[in-house]
């Protein structure tokens, strides 16, 4: 596929959606999805250093995933730690600084500590980002941020008219990071699922009914190429 060079998004973020779809459509238990899902996600890291791709953002575990049945949790979250031991030497020698967004303190000890020995461990790597949302609720985020933004009011570091949105962004989980170009969703649901609530502002969205084990670095370059084609306006005429 004949992609534009100088039109590559520099951050996709996508909502890994399908994995139990995908393992109940083949008669299997829906851990089998998950599992085929983490391959996914080494598929489209792959191909999205090949693209050009700079930051790619997964949604991971959402803060309301913990309500789904605790045998399914548990073995998300040793999947997790699985890919956190496993993988990281992969990421470190093809250039991927691993990050983080999320309430990460709720998360299991083991698992924070494997996250954070591989962020440190990747932080000097600048061919592209894995960042990964952990716990992560796109309203939680905000509420958060506010409750920053009114302690540093509170406590005279900045004043209630200085908290512009650019000031406002510096409270949130990705202040390190440019806000998505593109946003893909996977298995076709036509929802944010409270994901990326204040960056996906003027993010083009891609929607497929392709249920994310099964999405391919064929599957990425096609919602690149039809991101190519659109004009992003961003509120104003072009």
């Amino acid at each position: 596929m004949n992609l534009d060079p100088t039109k590559i998004p520099v951050h996709v973020a996508i909502i890994m959606d399908g994995n139990g779809r995908w393992a109940r459509a083949r008669g299997l238990p829906v851990i089998m999805g998950h599992k085929r899902g983490v391959e996914t996600v080494e598929t489209i890291l792959t191909a999205s250093r090949e693209i050009g791709i700079k930051v790619l953002t997964l949604y991971a575990f959402s803060t309301e995933n913990w309500t789904r049945p605790r045998a399914e949790v548990d073995a998300l979250m040793q999947l997790l730690d699985d890919y956190l031991s496993t993988k990281i030497e992969k990421l470190k020698s093809e250039g991927v600084r691993l990050s983080a967004i999320g309430e990460i303190k709720e998360l299991p000890d083991r698992i924070q500590k494997k996250l954070d020995e591989a962020v440190r461990y990747t932080s000097s790597n600048e061919a592209c980002v894995l960042n990964l949302a952990l716990n992560y609720g796109g309203r939680r985020e905000i509420v958060l941020a506010a409750r920053e933004v009114g302690r540093d009011i509170k406590a005279g570091k900045i004043a209630p008219e200085d908290v512009t949105e650019d000031v406002f962004k510096r409270y949130l989980f990705t202040k390190d990071l440019p806000d998505p170009d593109l946003m893909i969703r996977t298995s076709g649901e036509l929802r944010l699922s409270n994901f990326l609530l204040w960056q996906l502002s003027y993010s083009e969205f891609y929607v497929t009914a392709t249920l994310w084990p099964d999405f391919s670095k064929a599957d990425l370059e096609k919602a690149v190429l039809e991101y190519q084609g659109r004009i992003r306006r961003f509120g104003g005429r072009k």
